[in-house]
């Protein structure tokens, strides 16, 4: 294959043809991708990053010598991805290059496909990282890509900073080692840390000096309207999703007035509930369910009816944020808080899918408190105040895989290996002696696990490593992959369709008779077989499935805004319907206690029936606070014994205890200090037993925990119990094993954000403390008090609390307004 020159006046020409200007920023591409350069590309959605890179790479290829073989690799994030993907990047190949031809490879490809492309690959690849690591375990991975030209990395800011990201550094370095003159691009839409971003992408040359590569921004003028749909009155003691479907008649009035939308939620389960509440209210409307858990066929058919104009509506989750090409919608909604400003652009980008149109979403506020979260992701919007991925720094787990893999693929001598994988940014510091203990891991499974044959898992002969069991290869192949989670439960009709996958966690819970809402449907579980529920539909809805793990924090660019928003009301200043809306709330909380203003932290003090509360508001996000709630309990604890529960959510945190705590006393001594931090985080929490949760996933990554195979998985319980053993031998034999270490370490700075906590306690220092007692709970307090309710009672019970509680709170509430006036 040897296409005819593509120069940049020939692709300004199809472009003109098109009836379309290019951007600089595109033609920026095209040049530095001409001239051989490599880069990231961050430009807003929709502004057309895929023709930019696609167009520049084929411009490139053009003027190569090379006439057969792959010559572009496409790096997806998602295989659900793939086959929009192919679709975009074919539409300008019969006008200028019809040599070329695209194919999909991931784990959706059919067995025959995937047979046909090892005998010959083609031109151009679209594939995902673990599709990718697949390809470099086979024994011809050297030959395969010697032809390779250009990669392009989809979507990098979603790959950044997870451990699939590392996996993708992993395999551009060995691409690197294959064709070290290679092209690298990375795609970006929303990312704050765009250097580092990059040098991730590109790595490192083996003298430690960073690969070249070129920064373009597309900084164009695209209108976006960032606005919220407002309560019909608003309560003074809001909490969490108090708001929840009440939303539902503002909801279904935006609707009606679009011919497409998109309906954005942050859980699973919220999908599910709105999903439900849309098609009851309006049965006419064409409305699909689109999230994770939903079988692909089901998912493709919602794409496919939306872009058809089949589909007026599509509830969906994170599922939908990324896209090529995506057919656009007339209007993006988000219900509850976006959490974090980079994930609302994204969404917002769904909407106007085009540089000419404006990109609107508009915020559906489950609790009156996220209209403040409205307004001030509105400004931080404005001011490009983008949040950041922090990438993992030397992750064990999936170097060990990652050795395999290569072992698989030609065998590696050590120093060479050693040497490529420190190209990779994540790996830059790893040290010769972690590296020597990695090889003798998988050689003989290290001190521990020697005399247990399935953890040699390498072997080495005259300096090459290479794995010889069969058993090993082909376990390790399934394997391959950084994504974990619970076991999945197969949701399946009785006579065979299948809807998708829930948790066992909770198929667990019920029993046979028992309904619950799957899928946009009502289902009865019939029985539980082999990971596989059988159901059939069932009269009447029961529980909503729970999906662990989709409780965001608060990114730290949107509570900064937050707290901009809170001072100028701590001022008497309410700018915007938002603002004005929650003018009552702050009202009330400054006249019972106080507002905070961006140089303080208010920390209130109230006695009640149940006993002495502490109510402190950083505003650091909830995953901060579980861990500050811990640590200041802990230190509390040391002046007087005493024993505490506690609340947090993304403002602040609350610690009750039926003894008045030593607050004064502990404030003028270490209470918020950020000396011994690390060890007292381990002694206020359950450390142990949130390590072992985490180690989980690493023996998995790192080939310790075989999953089983297809129609014979292990159950999480299963699962849970051999990694627990592990754990346990590791802790007690081997108590400075690495693995262990790394998963202390994830625990510390991925679960409980050690160095936010840090950064948190140093404003506590630095910050007035603003002290009240107010004389009941204020309603900054009342959501707190809420999930502490929630988590010791039943429904019907916290309902009654709630309404005695809040009929008093009113009542004084009424006097305070009333004196007011």
């Amino acid at each position: 294959m040897k296409i005819s020159e593509l120069s940049v006046a020939r692709l300004e020409s199809w472009f003109a043809k098109q009836g379309w200007q290019p951007f600089d920023f595109q033609k920026e591409v095209w040049q530095a991708m001409a001239k051989g350069e490599s880069g990231l590309l961050h430009a807003p959605t929709g502004m057309g990053k895929t023709l930019a890179v696609w167009l520049g790479g084929l411009s490139y290829l053009s003027k190569q010598l090379s006439d057969k073989g792959l010559q572009i690799l496409w790096l997806t994030p998602l295989r659900a991805l793939a086959g929009d993907t192919c679709k975009a990047l074919e539409e300008p190949l019969a006008e200028l290059a019809p040599e070329v031809y695209v194919q999909a490879r991931t784990g959706d490809t059919s067995s025959y496909a995937k047979q046909k492309q090892e005998k010959k690959l083609p031109p151009a690849l679209v594939t995902t990282p673990e599709s990718l690591t697949l390809l470099l375990s086979r024994p011809t991975a050297g030959k395969m890509m010697s032809s390779l030209q250009v990669v392009i990395v989809d979507e990098w800011h979603e790959l950044l900073g997870s451990k699939r990201g590392v996996q993708t550094e992993l395999a551009l370095a060995r691409l690197h080692r294959f064709v070290p003159s290679l092209l690298v691009w990375g795609l970006s839409a929303t990312l704050g840390n765009l250097q580092e971003a990059m040098l991730h992408l590109l790595g490192y040359q083996e003298d430690s000096i960073p690969r070249p590569g070129r920064l373009v921004q597309g900084s164009i003028n695209k209108e976006l309207i960032i606005d919220a749909l407002l309560p019909d009155s608003t309560e003074r003691f809001p909490w969490a999703g108090h708001l929840g479907l009440k939303m539902l008649p503002q909801v279904l009035a935006e609707l009606a007035e679009v011919n497409t939308a998109l309906v954005f939620t942050n859980t699973r389960s919220q999908c599910e509930l709105w999903y439900q509440a849309i098609v009851e209210a309006r049965p006419e409307w064409a409305v699909g369910l689109h999230h994770g858990s939903l079988a692909s066929d089901e998912r493709q058919a919602v794409e496919a009816g939306l872009k058809a104009g089949e589909i007026k509506i599509v509830v969906c989750t994170s599922s939908l944020d990324l896209g090529v090409d995506f057919s656009p919608v007339e209007r993006v909604l988000q219900v509850g808080s976006p959490k974090g400003v980079a994930r609302l652009l994204q969404r917002a980008g769904r909407s106007g899918h085009s540089p000419s149109k404006a990109s609107r979403v508009t915020c559906v506020p489950a609790s009156a408190f996220e209209l403040i979260e409205a307004a001030a992701a509105r400004d931080a919007a404005g001011s490009r105040s983008l949040e950041g991925r922090a990438p993992y720094c030397c992750p064990l787990d999936v170097l060990a895989q990652h050795a395999v893999s290569l072992a698989l693929g030609g065998g590696f001598q050590a120093d060479e290996l050693f040497r490529e994988v420190r190209c990779s940014p994540s790996y830059h510091d790893l040290s010769l002696p972690e590296w020597e203990w990695l090889l003798d891991f998988l050689c003989r499974g290290g001190s521990t696990l020697s005399a247990y044959p399935e953890y040699h898992k390498l072997s080495e002969e005259k300096g090459v490593y290479t794995v010889s069991d069969a058993t090993i290869a082909k376990r390790h192949r399934m394997s391959i992959g950084t994504i974990v989670s619970d076991a999945a439960i197969q949701v399946r009709y009785m006579k065979g369709a299948r809807l998708g996958s829930v948790e066992e966690s909770f198929i667990s819970r019920l029993r046979p008779g028992d309904t619950f809402l799957f899928a946009g449907r009502a289902l009865e579980l019939v029985r539980l077989h082999n990971l596989t529920a059988y159901v059939r539909a069932a009269a009447k809805s029961g529980a909503v499935p729970i999906w662990y793990g989709g409780r965001m924090p608060l990114s730290s660019q949107l509570a900064e805004a937050v707290c901009t928003r809170l001072d100028k009301a701590a001022q008497g200043v309410y700018e915007g319907v938002e603002m004005l809306s929650v003018k009552p709330i702050l009202e009330l909380q400054l006249a019972w206690s106080a507002i905070p203003r961006s140089d303080q932290v208010l920390l209130e003090r109230v006695t009640s029936r149940e006993g002495y509360h502490i109510f402190l508001y950083p505003f650091a996000g909830r995953l901060v606070h579980e861990g500050l709630a811990a640590l200041l309990a802990y230190r509390l604890s040391r002046f007087e014994p005493l024993t505490f529960s506690w609340a947090v959510n993304d403002y602040g945190l609350e610690l009750l205890s039926r003894k008045n705590p030593p607050v004064e006393s502990a404030l003028a001594g270490p209470l918020f200090a950020t000396e011994n931090l690390t060890e007292d985080i381990v002694e206020s929490q359950n450390a142990a037993e949130l390590a072992k949760n985490r180690f989980r996933e690493i023996a998995r990554i790192a080939g310790l925990v075989f999953e089983g195979y297809p129609g014979k998985g292990k159950t999480a319980r299963q699962i849970q119990a051999t990694s627990s053993l592990i754990f346990d031998v590791f802790k007690r034999y081997d108590p400075e094993h690495p693995l262990l270490q790394q998963a202390e370490n994830e625990v510390l700075d991925r679960q409980l954000e050690r160095s936010r906590l840090y950064a948190t306690l140093e404003q506590l220092q630095n910050r007035q403390l603003l002290k009240t007692e107010p004389q009941r709970i204020t309603p900054l307090a009342f959501p707190l008090l809420v999930d502490r309710l929630r988590e010791k009672l039943t429904s019907e019970n916290l309902r009654e609390r709630l309404q005695r509680l809040l009929s008093s709170l009113e009542k004084q509430a009424d006097k305070t307004v009333k004196a007011a006036k």
